[in-house]
């Protein structure tokens, strides 16, 4: 497959280990693509859930592989962890071709200042009310397979799938505030840190506008939406939406470096004691 040179690309909220995951189209987005930086801002993999029961599909090694040739044709990628793949924030883990840090500074073709980071610690609800995230967690799957069987009928009909957990958050004022005031935490952050944009996940909702001084885009999730934030060589930023995309993808045999990295992490979920939280 012909791939197409970007600058960069911002990832994040894929959730590795959890069933609602849309791999596919996160694969075909990375074999279409040739960047020369990839972020990967957080809950990449969900820790959360794989502690909860351990559930690894080949995509995910398929996944995995293609950073790592990306990483060999020499694209730097960048890893923020969230909240769902905290531990490796306690692990200060290398995967030996990936950076890890809670935030990094992007410099666009034009020196502009990005702050790229997950967003949790911006969550009031992550950082003062734990107990009440994972609650929501466990609404948010409910959500999500209440919208799995409403959309495999849909599409037997032949009809286009209905987003059923960002409906209810437009919809519901409670979590209209939470984004507004999550969303006016890291900008506030980012300027502080003298940086023009800032570049985040967590909330599950892709998003480009300015904020006064301050570019705010958040790359969207792989749950609800299949979007992640694109910069063009000219620094042009652009949210790329593959919920329709149909290619196939296809799934090599994994590396034996992957498939050792995959073992590794399963060793540090199991021996890590720590709770994990979830939030939408």
């Amino acid at each position: 497959m012909k791939t197409n040179r970007v600058r960069t690309l911002f990832i994040s909220d894929v959730h590795l280990g959890c069933r609602y995951a849309r791999v596919e189209p996160l694969l075909d987005l990375l074999n279409r693509h040739d960047p020369q930086y990839v972020y990967i801002v957080g809950d990449f993999i969900d820790g959360w859930r794989l502690r909860k029961r351990w559930h690894w599909e080949p995509i995910y090694n398929a996944i995995l592989s293609r950073l790592f040739e990306m990483s060999e044709a020499g694209s730097k990628i960048c890893y923020a962890p969230g909240n769902h793949d905290d531990f490796l924030r306690d692990f200060h883990f290398n995967f030996g071709f990936v950076e890890i840090a809670d935030e990094f500074i992007h410099s666009s073709p034009q020196g502009r200042r990005f702050l790229v980071t997950h967003g949790d610690k911006f969550d009031q609800v992550e950082t003062k009310a734990k107990w009440l995230s994972v609650i929501g967690s466990f609404a948010y799957d409910s959500l999500c397979w209440a919208n799995q069987h409403v959309n495999h009928w849909l599409r037997y009909f032949k009809l286009r799938g209905l987003p059923l957990a960002a409906m209810v958050k437009k919809r519901v004022k409670a979590a209209v505030t939470f984004v507004s005031d999550f969303e006016t935490n890291l900008v506030n952050h980012a300027r502080q840190l003298n940086c023009q944009g800032v570049v985040c996940g967590h909330i599950h909702t892709p998003a480009m506008d300015q904020r006064g001084d301050v570019t705010y885009c958040n790359t969207g999730d792989w749950i609800e939406n299949a979007t992640a934030l694109v910069e063009y060589e000219d620094g042009r930023l652009e949210i790329v939406d593959m919920q329709h995309e149909d290619t196939p993808v296809s799934i090599e045999d994994s590396s034996e470096f992957v498939l050792e990295q995959g073992e590794i992490l399963r060793n540090m979920l199991v021996g890590s004691g720590r709770h994990a939280t979830a939030t939408v």
